[in-house]
């Protein structure tokens, strides 16, 4: 909530705290870390806030949702040093990473739609690997798979390693085996790589698609990494209207 205040008014700790739902504590702490400026002093020690301070905690608040605990206080420092070029760097460097967010969100997207069959005939051989590769019941050999993808084996073994697939071992031959899992593994981290991002980047999706028991649950938790994007985006413009305004009232 916005308090009407005139330039020459002084605040208690208590105050702010009130105006944004804080402890007294709390306030005490942003002042130490830099997040506001130092405080004046009453000649019995007390401190007295001015409109500035509550300008400063406001653009604090706004910047957190949008940038993390962790930059948002560097920001206000970077402020409150009066390294303005730093403060803009670092809001740079949150727009850069939601950027790559959402293109990484998007190459998940369109890799999934490659992976999706388009019909009847090919939504049965997706799902069998005898007919995806030409092997056994029990799944495909990594040579099979392999010429399907259009890869050699040596990336597959390199993707094992990594963790993008995890094929169980023949008991009577020691060969990797794939089942379908794996089979879908495979095809997602192909399209991914195809999209040049690194394997390091591809695992904890392949992890997200695990955990979601395939590509079809995995629908709603992409829903919801829209929304949460779109949440950033929104947070970061108000957390630059209300440092906009506390750099204005600095002057």
């Amino acid at each position: 909530m916005r308090q009407n205040l005139q330039n020459g008014e002084r605040l208690r700790p208590v105050d702010l705290a009130r105006a944004h739902g804080l402890s007294t504590q709390a306030i005490r702490n942003y002042e130490e870390a830099g997040i506001l400026p130092a405080a004046a002093r009453t000649p019995h020690g007390y401190r007295t806030y001015t409109p500035l301070h509550a300008a400063a905690l406001r653009a604090f608040l706004a910047l957190l949702p949008g940038h993390g605990h962790r930059t948002a206080t560097a920001i206000m420092q970077a402020v409150n040093q009066d390294a303005v070029d730093e403060a803009f760097r670092l809001i740079d460097e949150s727009h850069a990473q939601l950027l790559d967010d959402r293109r990484t969100l998007q190459a998940v997207e369109s890799a999934l739609s490659d992976l999706e069959p388009t019909t009847a005939t090919e939504r049965g051989a997706a799902s069998d690997p005898v007919a995806l590769s030409g092997a056994g019941p029990d799944g495909t050999f990594i040579g099979p798979l392999a010429r399907k993808l259009g890869i050699r084996p040596a990336t597959l073994r390199k993707w094992e390693r990594a963790g993008l697939v995890r094929p169980r071992r023949d008991p009577r031959t020691g060969y990797r085996v794939y089942d379908e899992a794996d089979v879908r593994d495979a095809r997602l981290a192909h399209q991914l790589r195809r999209g040049g991002h690194l394997l390091e980047q591809i695992a904890p999706l392949i992890a997200q698609v695990r955990a979601a028991g395939g590509l079809e649950p995995l629908e709603a938790a992409l829903r919801d990494w829209h929304g949460r994007l779109s949440g950033r985006a929104r947070a970061m413009l108000t957390g630059a209207a209300e440092l906009e305004a506390y750099l204005r009232e600095r002057g």
